[in-house]
């Protein structure tokens, strides 16, 4: 899958501009030039460049190959910004080829990072997502549906009421079996390096 290739619905429900100024933000803070970050991800440079100008709108998949080289969770380029006084924005969404996610937590521990997300998986096209950065993990518990996901050389299968998880330290898939959505939450955990 080529991660640099652009969807045709963006990523992430939301402002672009907002997006790529917090991807820039976080490359600039890391020292790292946006050559370097782009060959790093696995990105084009003039895709990476869109991206932090708000004119491109990423696949997920680019989403997290990025937030994987920069060391963050996904929440922190796709969540709003928290301005005091300001009233509460909607759960951000992303959007994969098979995967509907609504962010509904960010919890911060002392070495670690849990995001829980609303999950929807359509079936037919599986969602490959690349590695996350070393010892993360995803815990996903179906509701509804019957759900393939894990490892990519080694799915898990779970179906309503069932709980799976495992190291996404190493490209994962979702796919929905049958014919029907999945319906689930996922938490991503994510050691601070």
């Amino acid at each position: 899958m080529n991660s640099g290739a652009q969807s045709p619905s963006p990523a992430a429900d939301g402002g672009a501009l907002s997006l790529g100024r917090r991807i820039r933000t976080l490359r600039e803070e890391r020292g790292v030039s946006l050559s370097e970050l782009a060959r790093r991800a696995g990105v084009g440079k003039a895709t990476l460049s869109g991206l932090e100008n708000g004119t491109r709108n990423p696949t997920l998949e680019t989403l997290w190959a990025i937030t994987r080289e920069l060391g963050v969770p996904l929440a922190t380029v796709i969540g709003p910004p928290a301005l005091p006084g300001a009233p509460p924005s909607p759960d951000p969404v992303i959007h994969g080829a098979a995967v509907r996610g609504t962010l509904l937590q960010v919890f911060e521990d002392e070495d670690v990072t849990y995001e829980l997300y609303r999950l929807t998986v359509r079936p037919g096209t599986p969602q490959v997502s690349p590695a996350h950065h070393e010892g993360v993990t995803e815990h996903v518990t179906v509701f509804a549906g019957t759900l393939s996901a894990g490892p990519a050389g080694a799915p898990l299968r779970a179906g309503p009421g069932e709980h799976i998880s495992w190291r996404s330290d190493v490209p994962h898939v979702y796919a929905a079996l049958g014919d029907q959505d999945v319906h689930a939450s996922l938490l991503i955990r994510y050691p601070r390096r």
